[in-house]
Formats: C-alpha cells, sequence, structure tokens
C-alpha cells in the first residue's frame, strides 16, 4: 500500500426490493433496503495514517518491492515463482493485492476489547502490521518459497486478524490447526498466550518430526516437554542432537524430560563409546533387551552391525524406524560400492563380502542401493537373494520383510530384466496379488509423497511382457474409477496420469506425433523436445556450466570432458584459479563454465566462487553437466536453479533426487542412468548434445538417442554400448515426466 492511497468514506451499496403488488390495493411506497459494506471490506482508508504507523507501512511496501524483483521486472506487482502462469498470478495477487488491502483493513477495523483507548488500538494494529511484514520476510528469505503455503499464510492471517477483531480468535484457532496458523500466532501472541501454548501443542501432537526442528523457539516453555517426548517416538536422532548439543537451553529442554524414552536417547549421548551408531537400537536399550555395552560390541563389527539393523527391519520395530533404516542405507552401500569396485574381478573375489547374508538382508542391499549399485552388482545379489530365500517363495519374502519398497524392487527387477524370474516362483493367486498390490494405494499419503506412484511409472517403460502390462494397465483404471469415485484428488491425479504415460510408453520410442500429443494431454511442453532459443538469455547468449570434484575420477573426467572442444570451434580459457571457461568461436554464442577439480575441499570452494561470479555477471546456465560420483550429487543439485533446462546427471538415482532436481530446476529435461556413469559414454552424449546446441538446432531427444544408439552400436564399443543402455533420455524419464505432471496438475487444482 503507498502514501498516495486515498482516504474516503465506506462505499455502500444501494439494493431496491419491490413488494409483489395486488390489483385492487394502493400503491406502495418502495422500500430501500440498504446494504452497508463490512469495514473488513472497504478498499478506502477512513482517516489518516497516523505518523507511529507509517513506518511499518513503509516496511512492508519494502518487503513487497523486494519480492517483486523475482520476474526480472521491478515494481510491477508480479511474480516468477513457476512455469504455471496461474501460480504466479495468485501468489502475486496474495502478496500484492491482498496485502496491500489487509493494511486498510487494519487502518479500518474497531480493536476488540481497547475501549475507544487509541493508545491500546495503535499497540494492535501496529502488532498485526509487524506480522504482515514478517510474512514478507519469511518469504523473501526463502530460497526454496512453497507457492501454495505463502498464498494460504497471507489467507489465514488476514482471516486471523478478523477474528482478533472481533474477539473470535480462539474459536478461529481451534478450528484451523496448521502450520499457517502457527506461523500467524506465533506473530501476533506472546509466547505465554492460551493460544500460543495451544497451537504449539496441538501441531506437537500432529506433526513432531517437523517442530521439533523448532525448538529453539519454545525450549524453555512448559509445553516443550510434550513436544520432545511425542518427537522421541518418530525421530529420536533429532533428540539426540539436541541431547548432545553445546547449545545449554536447548539440550536442557531434552535432559529435563521426564519420559523414559527420552532419558534412554540422553544415556545414550553420555554412555556409549558410538553413540551415533548405537542410536538406531534405542528401542533394544530402551525396552531392555539390550544394554548399552552390548550394542557398542554389535556396532563395532561391520557385518553384525548390519545384520542387527536387518533385525530391527524384520521385526518392524516401531520406535526409531528412520534412525534405523537411515543406518541401514548407509551401511548397505559400503557393500554395494565393494562390489561394484571390483566389477572386474571373478565373482567369488567380487561378492565375497556378502556372503554371510540371507535373502532379507540381500534384498535390503539392492533396494537401499537404488541410486549406486551396478547392473552386474544387481545381479549378482539378485541371484544369490533367490538361491538363500528357498524354500520361501518372492510373496513369503516381501511379506517378511514388511512390503518395504516392494515397489522399487519391483521396478528394480522390471528395469534389469528379473522381474520374470521373481513372479515364477509365486502361484498365480499371489503373483496377482503382488502385482495388483503394486499397483493399489498410491493415493494414499500426502500429497507431496510420491515415491511409490514414480517407481509405478519408472517400471512401465521396462516391463515387456504384453499380458502383464495389459494386467497393470486394467489394475490401473480400476484404480482411477474407484480414486473418482472416492472422490480423491491425489487418486484421481496419480492414476489418471499412469494412465496416459501406460498408453504413451508405447510409442514414445518412433512417432514425434504421438509423443505430442502425450505431451499435450500431461500438459507438459514437448517432453522429447528442447527449443534452441529456450536455452538463450534475452541477448542470445546459451551458458553452460559443468561441475567437477576434486578426487582422482573427477581430474580424469575433466581432462576427458575438454577433449570435446579441441576440434577448432571453441575456444579453451583457463580464466583463473577456479573456473575455465570454453566459448564457441562459430557465429553461436555459446560460453560453457568448467570449474577446476581442485583437490577436496577446494572444489567446493571454486565452485562457490564461479556461482558468486555468475550471480554477480546475472548469467542463468540453462545447461548443466554434473561429472562425478552420486555422493558428490547433493552439491550439484544444491546449484541448480529454475532456468535450467537440460541437467546431465550421469547416475541420478531413485526418486529422491528426481524430486530434487525438480524442486530447483522444473522444468528441466534430465538424462540420467541406472547405475554410476561412464566417461566413455558420457563424452559422446555431450558432444552430441554441443553440437547440436553450437549448430543452432533444437534438440530432439528422440533422434539423439537414435543417433548415439547406431554410433555404441558399431564394431569396438560392445561395453560402451551396453553402458549406454542403462542411460535414461528425457523422453523415456517416465519418473521425471509423472513428477512435472503431478505438480502442475496439483497446483492448478489447488489454484482454483
Amino acid at each position: 500500500m503507498k502514501k498516495a492511497l486515498s482516504i474516503g468514506l465506506a462505499t455502500l451499496f444501494l439494493v431496491t426490493g419491490i413488494l409483489p403488488g395486488k390489483a385492487e390495493a394502493q400503491r406502495r411506497k418502495k422500500k430501500e433496503v440498504v446494504k452497508e459494506v463490512s469495514i473488513y471490506d472497504i478498499d478506502t482508508l477512513v482517516q489518516p495514517i497516523p505518523l507511529n504507523r507509517r513506518l511499518w507501512h513503509d516496511k512492508i511496501d519494502r518487503e513487497q518491492n523486494r519480492a517483486d524483483i523475482t520476474d526480472g521486472v521491478a515494481r510491477n506487482k508480479e511474480l516468477y515463482y513457476s512455469e504455471d502462469s496461474t501460480i504466479n498470478k495468485n501468489l502475486g495477487h496474495a502478496i500484492f493485492q491482498e496485502i496491500d488491502h489487509m493494511q486498510i483493513m487494519i487502518e479500518n477495523m474497531p480493536v476488540d476489547g481497547s475501549g475507544g483507548d487509541t493508545y491500546i488500538e495503535s499497540r494492535e494494529k501496529i502488532r498485526c502490521l509487524q506480522a504482515i511484514n514478517q510474512l514478507l520476510i519469511d518469504f523473501n528469505q526463502d530460497v526454496k518459497p512453497d507457492p501454495g503455503f505463502y498464498r494460504k499464510r497471507v489467507n489465514n492471517l488476514h482471516d486471523l486478524i478478523i477474528a482478533r477483531s472481533k474477539g473470535e480468535a480462539t474459536g478461529f484457532i481451534h478450528n484451523h490447526i496448521s502450520f499457517q496458523t502457527l506461523e500467524n500466532v506465533k506473530q501476533l501472541y506472546d509466547p505465554q498466550s492460551a493460544e500460543r501454548i495451544f497451537i504449539y501443542t496441538e501441531m506437537g501432537k500432529r506433526e513432531p518430526q517437523v517442530l521439533i526442528k523448532r525448538l529453539a523457539e519454545f525450549a524453555n516453555d512448559p509445553y516443550a516437554d510434550d513436544i520432545v517426548a511425542a518427537a522421541a517416538k518418530v525421530v529420536p536422532s533429532e533428540l539426540f542432537n539436541y541431547a548432545s548439543s553445546t547449545n545449554y537451553v536447548l539440550s536442557g529442554a531434552v535432559k529435563r524430560s521426564k519420559d523414559p524414552l527420552v532419558q534412554a536417547i540422553v544415556r545414550i549421548s553420555q554412555e556409549s563409546k558410538s553413540p551415533l551408531r548405537a542410536m538406531p537400537f534405542i528401542n533394544d536399550i530402551y525396552s531392555k533387551r539390550l544394554t548399552i555395552q552390548q550394542v557398542d560390541y554389535i556396532t563395532a563389527h561391520q557385518d553384525l552391525f548390519y545384520q542387527n539393523l536387518v533385525r530391527l527391519k524384520v521385526e518392524n520395530v516401531a520406535i526409531g524406524g528412520d534412525t534405523y533404516t537411515d543406518e541401514l542405507q548407509y551401511r548397505g552401500l559400503k557393500y554395494v560400492r565393494d562390489m561394484n569396485d571390483l566389477h572386474e574381478e571373478k565373482d567369488a573375489v567380487r561378492f565375497r563380502c556378502i556372503d554371510s547374508f540371507d535373502a532379507p538382508a540381500l534384498y535390503f542391499i539392492m533396494v537401499y542401493g537404488q541410486d549406486e549399485i551396478y547392473t552386474s552388482s544387481f545381479l549378482g545379489t539378485f541371484r544369490r537373494m533367490m538361491e538363500r530365500m528357498k524354500p520361501m517363495t518372492g510373496n513369503e519374502l516381501l511379506d517378511k520383510v514388511h512390503r518395504d519398497k516392494f515397489r522399487t524392487f519391483i521396478r528394480m527387477c522390471a528395469g534389469y530384466g528379473t522381474l520374470p524370474e521373481f513372479l515364477s516362483t509365486m502361484d498365480a493367486e499371489h503373483k496377482g496379488s503382488i502385482m495388483r498390490d503394486f499397483i493399489a494405494g498410491l493415493e494414499k499419503g500426502k500429497d507431496d509423497d510420491l515415491e511409490d506412484a514414480v517407481d509405478v511409472a519408472d517400471a512401465f517403460g521396462s516391463i515387456k511382457d504384453p499380458d502383464l502390462a495389459a494386467f497393470l494397465e486394467k489394475q490401473v483404471k480400476d484404480n482411477y474409477e474407484a480414486a473418482y469415485k472416492a472422490r480423491s484428488k491425489k487418486g484421481v491425479i496419480v492414476y489418471g496420469l499412469l494412465a496416459t504415460l501406460f498408453e504413451g510408453s508405447k510409442s514414445v520410442d518412433s512417432n514425434r506425433n504421438l509423443v505430442a500429443e502425450q505431451s499435450e494431454k500431461l500438459n507438459l511442453s514437448p517432453i522429447n523436445l528442447v527449443l534452441n532459443k529456450n536455452l538463450q538469455d534475452d541477448s542470445g547468449v546459451i551458458y553452460e556450466q559443468a561441475f567437477f570434484y576434486g578426487d582422482e575420477d573427477g581430474k580424469t573426467s575433466y581432462a576427458s570432458f575438454l577433449g570435446n572442444f579441441r576440434d577448432g570451434k571453441w575456444k579453451i580459457t583457463n580464466t583463473n584459479k577456479y573456473w575455465t571457461t570454453i566459448t564457441s568461436t562459430t557465429d553461436k554464442h555459446i560460453t560453457i563454465f568448467a570449474n577446476l577439480p581442485v583437490p577436496e575441499p577446494g572444489d567446493e570452494e571454486a565452485q562457490k566462487e564461479l556461482a558468486k561470479y555468475l550471480t554477480d555477471n546475472n548469467i542463468h546456465p540453462t545447461v548443466i553437466i554434473h561429472r562425478g560420483h552420486s555422493y558428490h550429487l547433493p552439491l550439484t543439485i544444491d546449484n541448480l536453479a529454475r532456468e535450467n533446462r537440460i541437467v546431465m546427471l550421469g547416475s541420478c538415482g531413485g526418486y529422491h533426487n528426481l524430486g530434487k532436481v525438480l524442486d530447483r530446476a522444473p522444468d528441466a529435461h534430465i538424462i540420467s542412468s541406472k547405475q554410476v556413469g561412464s566417461r566413455n559414454v558420457n563424452e559422446p552424449i555431450i558432444k552430441s548434445i554441443e553440437d547440436q546446441i553450437q549448430a543452432g538446432k533444437d534438440i530432439d531427444w528422440i533422434q539423439t538417442w537414435r543417433n548415439l544408439d547406431a554410433y555404441f552400436s558399431a564394431k569396438g564399443r560392445a561395453t560402451e554400448k551396453e553402458m549406454f543402455s542403462d542411460y535414461i533420455p528425457p523422453h523415456k524419464n517416465l519418473g521425471a515426466i509423472f513428477i512435472k505432471a503431478y505438480r502442475k496438475m496439483l497446483n492448478s487444482i489447488d489454484e482454483e
């Protein structure tokens, strides 16, 4: 709201009602019904703003101006946070028009309980203005703002301010328990107020794993004890971190708890020789099944440690589930990496590290090692699992592991060609039951919980059995109809998209028209095409960025990468000690920045210096290339941005990495691999892309992959051909396509 806001009286709407007349009756006077607009809806100021409150209006204006530059144009009251114009429009309306109106509303509204005292009224209005200002500060400082959350928070604050004005705030808060209400109550109420105690306590019961991360906000308040005790059951590792903290306020909030489970966590932090390793066994210690000393012995022996983590999974222990599952994944990856590193050795040597494990342990190694496991490592582990699960059938094994990540396992088996063998261990009834369950239940969970649905989407492209494919297609349609009848928003979207993907996966290899039709059905830009003009900035320049890391693999990859640009069409300049710049010498303006593979931790410093240079010069790369092991991938993902249109990741892994990539680069075309990438495959892919960009061509993934397939099919490239078959082009990356389409459709529905 600007200072130039006009001051006026309330607008009145005149509604005239005419009473029905009778033939013999005399003419009656028309009654005028005057309907007064609510004081909360008036769009002009009734009185001038006092000087002591103008300061806060000015602060709000400044924060709105900060938000206004996201679309690159200042003071146009438009935001850019998504390719979906509806989302941008509705978020912009909340941040600008709604907040402008709220400022007027606050100045005009009466204050409950003020008794006409101008000091009390002014203090209340300042508090409301401060709440608006803090909302905008939070929005501007959020590196990944959720448009839906902030739009709802603005609306919630509007309604809560009105409820306070009317003396109805307590009822409003009790009927609107959410994080939006919590954030707004935090600004409008004192820490010891009944309203603040209520909302924190209730949200602590509903979302303890989220609220415990905010312990600093309420560590000294009495309701902290209840939240700490609730969090201990679901995220004990968070409490361990607090108990071990040198921040005495936070550690004190945990240590003073009388809850027995919390006290067991405190004892581990104080008595265990390896407390972090001991934490997965919190239930054993809490229930007195094992002593801390016995747990320390287990965790000191690698195989015994892993086998006991598997025991916890098989026993389906409720307390500390995420903690021991995370540890199981971390420990299991060591076996995956050992097998991968020995890929040139004989099987007896390569798979010796898993010789002592039973079928469930091998199952967990595969599903939790999905991000890194080589094809040959998976196949060797799978064969050993099949041998050791006898006389169990496949469905009995899945029951023993409580169907944990069974959709991931089915998807991996489909991708690696072992699904028929696994299903052959079951009779027809159990096989049908497993595959029905593979499709069913995807509507469950929160709207943003998509891991299972992405596993199903990814599996579609790998299932070759026509009878099984037809069975699954029917299951998708049946579940869609059930979701529609149940009015499940998530279910209708998920199964509707899966049906479209299932149909489209039959023609995605060859027919551009059908692919275009599928893209249109999914409400996405063409999934097989990146227009050259969409890679250019406003000046017609295409910027790219390549990420390298300082280990030996990174140095070799860097040297190999530069080999793509020594054909006379590029100029390589060693700009400084942090990065190299590669520029096109043709009439096409292309600049590639590649950080030097400086030994760790210098590689991160080089990337940060390059990022600063790009930011300072308003350069936004549209092509991103990750060259490094998958454990370096999080650092690359942290540097992604919404301008990225092509992202080459090599080993991308499963849903979690896809989701993170699309969080930051929602319109990216992702090239990934089922296993760790090979430079002998990466370089031809990169060169093919760069040649097309330099020629000014649009990148057609169908044709690009055909050409690459022909290249790798040449004599003498059998090894590279096999590796190339594990790479997934953007138009076949059904998981990424599903996430894009789902998010866009969900946001569109939420914005209606």
